[in-house]
This record gives structure tokens, C-alpha cells and sequence, in this order.
């Protein structure tokens, strides 16, 4: 049995884990890593050995925050080692800050633990250090990230993922599931499924099968989503290109294998734009796709994202984009004013739209899309429907409904006759909507 003063000196880590879900999956994993060999985790970088910061490069100010974040924790403990996509770019971190021990780029779990092993050695008992088979994970108990792959095979012009990350790695269809039935069998009642391009999935190793439990799994997008709505857990599909055999997951939603929800990057809606954005999958019948999906999986919740601004992006173009808002109908809608990113094509191939314009461009939009918000929302009024719960209150909780994911999306706030418990599913009454929000009443556990 390991001494009191054994276990005070096992080395303290404090973890700075920024930007997207994909990031958040890779600071799991160190972080599983560093607790299995022995590694305590603080909250604060004082007294701590050494701090880890996992950066995010895809905008100058992600950029930004993370350089902030790395001078923070330099000046508050002077052990500091730098991993995630700014990593790509190693000396956009030296140039400002010379003293950090180490610069990794995305994914380089390896280089990350030595780093760490130089800087304060591991003292390890394995029959102490234990780490659940689920892994540590920095999300709450109840939901979990899934990544499905790495990298990107599209060349968006505005995008750098593919020079940080690399192209498309996917894993087998069998380490995934295997994943998924550990989360869940530690308590994960909602698993989100993610990767740079979830609709890709399996395109790079030619689709090929793994074995999982009493069968051979494909690595295609449509049956790794059919068996992990297996699982007997809410099943959220996110960055789907809307590629045509997307269509066939709508069928799962409409049977209730997975949730009705799609997140799919539109990005824009005018032709000219998205010829200089390179974006894939054919846009020109996407309203049609659309109102086929709606038929097929009428409770299906559609969320995307857009970029106004875009270099060479004209009146015409942003009120083409406005009409196609009106006729789609998105329930959940997402807007970035662009911003150059160095490196990024996009910055060259027309003249910048100037930011006063972007602004006053992305006030319109989002007026425009608050309206719709609000009209789909007020549908769900009288309506029942299930709630996972994700905060706890003294009267009222705070939850999500299948059309919402954590942090992106709205809420549904819920009183009850007993308290409610973080991570049980209710049955919610809404009685009322606002341009974001749900609220009502739990009747049913």
C-alpha cells in the first residue's frame, strides 16, 4: 500500500482545453493517458508541475485566446507545454512565448506524455492508479463526444483543418462501437458523434468491416449510425455533409434509432459563394432534400451554420442567402462573420467584404433567423416531449429536448412536483416558447 507521502508527490497537471468538441476528445485521451500513469489533475496552475494547453488554430482569434491562454499559464506556473492545431504551426507559439517546454500539433498523443515524462517523471502504481474503462472524460456524466475519424479530405477555401489535422483518418467500425458500449455502460445516456466530416466516415479505408459482438460491421456512415442506435441511448449526428446517402439515416430517425436531429455545415446558399468556398455536395436541390427528409421524419430538427462576409460575397448574394433561410425553415441556425485565416485560400480569391458590412450583414441574418426560430418553437407548444436533464435547480431544471445538443443549441426549462436528477430523461409538457428556449412542466420520469 503506497505511503501518505507517496501520494503527495505524485505530479500535478493543470489542463486548458480550447476550441472545438474534436479538441475536447483529443484532451480526453492525454488526460486518460496521464491519470492511468499516475498524474493527479488540478483546477489551478498554481502548485501544479506543469500546465497543458490544447490550442485551437482555426481563426485569428482562437488564435488569439489560445496565445492568451498559454501566457496565463506561463505566468502563473513557468511549466508549460502546447499541443492542438496551433501546434501545426510551431513557431507562431515560440515567437511570442520561447520558454515553453514543448509545441505538439493535433493528435500527437505520444509526443504530448513525453513532453510531460521530461518535465516531471510519472510515479506510477498500477494498483492505485486505476482509470475506468470508459476513460476520463471532461464532459458531464450523462452525455459523451464520440469521434468517428481525424482529418478531412475536403478543401474548403476557407478552411485549414486539413493542413493541422491532415487528411481523413477513420477508425474501424468496431473500435468505435466498442467505445460507445463502454460510455454507455458507465452511465452515458447520449452519445454525439462527431469528426471533421461525419457523412466520410469509412471512405479512406473503403468502407471495410470489423467484427463487433456477433457480427461484421461496415465502416459506411449508415450502419455504424444503425448499430450504435442499438446502444438504447439518444444518438446525435453532427458535421454531416448532406452527400446523397445521407438520406438513408433519415429513415433510422424516423424509427427512433437515432435522434431526429442533423447538423449539417451548409455554410451558404448563393452558387457563386459556394464555388469560391469549394464546399462539397451538390447544393442546387438541398431545399428539395430538405422538405423530403421533413416528410420522411416530420419531428426531424435541423441545425447549421453560415458565414456572411465571405470575400466577394455581394448584396445579391447575402439576399439569395435570406430567401433560402425563409423557404429551409433550419430550426437551429448558427452565423460567423468571416475572418481571414492565414494560410486559408479563401483570402485571395475576391476582394474582403468590409466589416461594417459584416456586421450590419450578420444583424440581418440573425433577425431573420430568430424569426423562424420563433415560429418553429411555438409548433412544439402543447406538444410532450423527452428532456434529459443537464442542470438542477432549486424550482426549475434545465434541460434538452432531442432537437438540442449541449452548448449550441437552446434549452427546455422544466418545473416538477419532485426533484429532478442530472441525466434522467423526463417526460416535459411545453407550455410556452421563446426565440430560443423551451419551457414546461415534467409529467412523466
Amino acid at each position: 500500500m503506497a505511503t501518505e507521502e507517496q501520494k503527495i508527490a505524485a505530479p500535478k497537471v493543470s489542463f486548458v482545453s480550447l476550441g472545438c468538441p474534436k479538441a475536447l476528445v483529443d484532451s480526453e485521451r492525454i488526460i486518460t493517458r496521464l491519470r492511468a500513469e499516475g498524474y493527479e489533475l488540478t483546477r489551478t496552475h498554481q502548485g501544479a508541475d506543469l500546465v497543458i494547453v490544447n490550442t485551437c488554430g482555426f481563426l485569428d482569434s482562437a488564435k488569439a485566446e489560445s496565445l492568451d491562454a498559454i501566457g496565463t499559464a506561463l505566468a502563473d506556473n513557468g511549466k508549460v507545454v502546447v499541443t492542438g492545431c496551433m501546434g501545426a504551426e510551431p513557431e507562431s507559439i515560440t515567437a511570442r512565448y520561447p520558454n515553453v517546454l514543448a509545441v505538439t500539433g493535433p493528435q500527437q498523443y505520444e509526443s504530448v506524455l513525453a513532453a510531460v515524462h521530461r518535465a516531471a517523471p510519472p510515479l506510477h502504481d498500477p494498483f492505485l492508479d486505476l482509470v475506468p474503462p470508459e476513460g476520463i472524460r471532461l464532459t458531464p456524466r450523462h452525455y459523451a463526444y464520440l469521434k468517428i475519424s481525424e482529418g478531412c479530405n475536403n478543401r474548403c477555401s476557407f478552411c485549414i483543418i486539413p493542413k493541422l489535422r491532415g487528411d481523413l483518418v477513420s477508425r474501424p467500425a468496431a473500435d468505435v462501437l466498442r467505445e460507445a458500449e463502454k460510455l454507455t455502460a458507465a452511465g452515458v445516456k447520449e452519445l454525439l458523434v462527431i469528426s471533421q466530416d461525419t457523412s466520410a466516415y469509412g471512405v479512406d479505408i473503403k468502407y471495410a468491416a470489423s467484427a463487433w459482438r456477433d457480427r461484421e460491421v461496415r465502416a459506411r456512415f449508415i450502419d455504424l449510425a444503425a448499430a450504435l442506435g442499438e446502444l438504447g441511448v439518444w444518438v446525435r449526428l453532427h458535421y454531416v455533409y448532406p452527400y446523397p446517402h445521407v438520406d438513408e439515416v433519415i429513415a433510422l430517425m424516423a424509427d427512433g434509432k437515432v435522434l431526429p436531429y442533423l447538423d449539417v455545415p451548409f455554410q451558404h446558399a448563393a452558387p457563386d459563394v459556394l464555388r469560391r468556398m469549394r464546399r462539397p455536395a451538390a447544393q442546387e436541390k438541398t431545399l428539395e432534400r430538405i422538405a423530403r427528409w421533413r416528410e420522411i421524419c416530420p419531428d426531424l430538427t435541423l441545425r447549421s451554420t453560415f458565414i456572411v462576409g465571405f470575400p466577394g460575397e455581394t448584396e445579391a448574394d447575402f439576399a439569395f442567402l435570406l430567401d433560402w433561410l425563409d423557404a429551409a425553415a433550419l430550426d437551429r441556425v448558427g452565423c460567423f462573420k468571416y475572418e481571414p485565416v492565414r494560410g486559408a485560400a479563401a483570402n485571395d480569391l475576391a476582394a474582403p467584404v468590409a466589416d461594417e458590412v459584416k456586421a450590419e450583414r450578420y444583424a440581418r441574418f440573425m433577425q431573420r433567423q430568430q424569426a423562424i426560430s420563433t415560429k418553429r418553437l411555438k409548433r412544439k407548444v402543447g406538444t410532450r416531449q423527452q428532456v434529459i436533464i443537464d442542470q438542477v435547480g432549486a424550482s426549475v431544471a434545465k434541460g434538452r429536448s432531442k432537437g438540442d445538443a449541449p452548448q449550441i443549441d437552446g434549452a427546455v426549462y422544466v418545473a416538477a412536483h419532485r426533484p429532478l436528477r442530472v441525466g434522467e430523461i423526463a417526460t416535459v409538457k411545453i407550455e410556452r416558447a421563446d426565440a430560443y428556449d423551451l419551457h414546461g412542466t415534467a409529467v412523466g420520469f
